[in-house]
């Protein structure tokens, strides 16, 4: 056997300097030369860890030989078998806390890079040309509708659909794709990607309703009028805020709103597209989380002189993926760390033009295991800024809760479920992802969405509850 690479496969990216000026994607992906190399540092492990990390099972040794062969469309449709949305999930999915963390590789070395070669293969795919179509099952008789086009919901619809369920999918916004599409920026996701994975759902038989506002149009016990279960995953999209004097400035954002008006209404083509959007010279996102840095590097390319993070702990607590750090800082991101907004204030026309903070200290460990960020006394200073971000977490709309009162929420609103089935309170309405759990990440909503899908199959056809 050749001798192991102890590193990953470097992969290309754009220089910070010229990215910061544009919205395209920042790493260019692996060449098929540089994947073959990377695929062959995997060892083929009889017990694969691996895939004991991946919420949705991926054979990961099975698709990474395959590329290794240079069989490159056969390792897609590996793939594909527990995956649908692999361009997705190679790009925005924290491989390095689920896949490659167990990968055995990574005991000795650095582990090998399961993202990267699942992007590989799927932008192999997409780059022959059109996706290969699925197979046509034999239609079963039932229907399920799915409320909800982000992550859980795809994935639901892709896994009944093959089983021969007749599928309607209903999106709240113009477009589909949910966090996929309003949260996570162009230069991360491009939207081009997003679009074509969802389309893949529409050959498969799934038809898809775009401005379709469950809870408006029509409500839950209608949907079961017509269908023989729902499925609900309509994610986490009301934000937090601070609860701070001066919260209500004008220049303040939450996170939903600044990304959805960037990314889903196109604010970064202006003036192709008019969206209107407060830009800032000196922009503060406060959060320390992947959307965190999604916003405050957003600022950068819609002209912040300076974009600044505001983060209680330090940067060893940060939640956001070491990745999405690393690009931050590169491209110049500030990072005011151990530091916690107090209120913010405004000028004579009630725009924010500072925002107060107190310097902390780390303390004990919490609940989640991080030092808990403790206030020091008279220690608050003053920063000039002209936009603000709020990036601090989000719960689920209440809408549906609202209009259905037999499914029961638990106190951060979320949608009480079996998370073994995704069963919720109501009979024949299932739930998953993040309106179940809270903001999570992609694959974890995936893994919730094969795990309904099971459920609802298993319901729909024996009746039981």
């Amino acid at each position: 056997m050749a001798k192991i690479s102890p590193k990953k496969t470097p992969m290309r990216e754009q220089p910070a300097v010229e990215r910061v000026k544009n919205n395209e994607e920042v790493p260019y992906g692996y060449s098929p030369e540089e994947a073959v190399i990377e695929a062959q540092r995997c060892i083929q492990c009889k017990k694969p860890k691996c895939i004991e990390g991946c919420p949705v099972e991926i054979d990961i040794p099975g698709f990474i030989n395959l590329v290794a062969q240079k069989k490159f469309k056969e390792a897609v449709m590996k793939v594909k078998e527990k995956n649908i949305l692999p361009a997705i999930c190679g790009r925005v999915c924290p491989q390095e806390e689920q896949c490659e963390k167990q990968c055995v590789v990574g005991i000795k070395n650095e582990p090998v890079a399961i993202g990267r070669l699942e992007r590989f293969v799927a932008d192999y795919e997409r780059k022959q040309g059109e996706l290969e179509k699925p197979p046509k099952p034999k239609k079963s008789g039932k229907k399920v509708a799915v409320v909800g086009s982000g992550p859980a919901g795809i994935t639901v619809a892709a896994d009944l659909a093959r089983l021969g369920h007749k599928v309607d999918m209903f999106e709240a916004l113009h477009q589909p794709g949910g966090v996929l599409t309003y949260g996570i920026p162009e230069f991360r996701l491009p939207k081009e990607i997003v679009f074509k994975e969802v389309n893949y759902l529409k050959d498969m038989g799934v038809s898809l309703y775009l401005n379709s506002v469950i809870g408006m149009i029509k409500s839950i016990d209608e949907l079961l009028n017509e269908y023989n279960a729902v499925f609900l995953g309509t994610g986490a999209g009301l934000p937090w805020f601070l609860e701070v004097p001066g919260e209500n400035l004008n220049g303040i954002f939450s996170a939903n709103e600044y990304l959805t008006r960037a990314n889903l209404m196109k604010a970064y083509l202006y003036p192709k597209y008019m969206t209107p959007m407060t830009k800032g010279k000196r922009v503060a996102t406060v959060g320390g989380g992947n959307v965190a840095m999604d916003c405050a590097r957003t600022a950068l390319r819609m002209g912040a002189e300076k974009s600044i993070i505001i983060y209680r702990r330090s940067k060893n607590e940060m939640p956001a993926r070491n990745e999405e750090i690393h690009h931050a800082e590169q491209e110049g991101v500030i990072f005011q760390l151990l530091s916690n907004p107090a209120g913010f204030h405004g000028d004579q026309n009630n725009w924010v033009k500072e925002v107060e903070c107190v310097r902390m200290k780390l303390g004990e460990p919490d609940d989640s295991g991080r030092r808990r960020p403790v206030p020091i006394p008279d220690a608050n200073f003053r920063m000039p800024i002209d936009v603000v971000v709020i990036a601090i977490g989000n719960s689920p709309n209440p809408l549906v809760p609202n209009t259905t009162p037999d499914i029961e929420v638990e106190r951060w609103g979320n949608i009480k479920t079996d998370l073994a089935t995704g069963k919720t309170s109501k009979k024949g309405v299932f739930a998953g992802g993040d309106v179940a759990t809270g903001a999570a990440t992609v694959i974890l909503a995936m893994g919730a969405g094969k795990t309904a899908a099971k459920s609802i199959h298993e319901y729909i056809t024996t009746g039981k509850w």
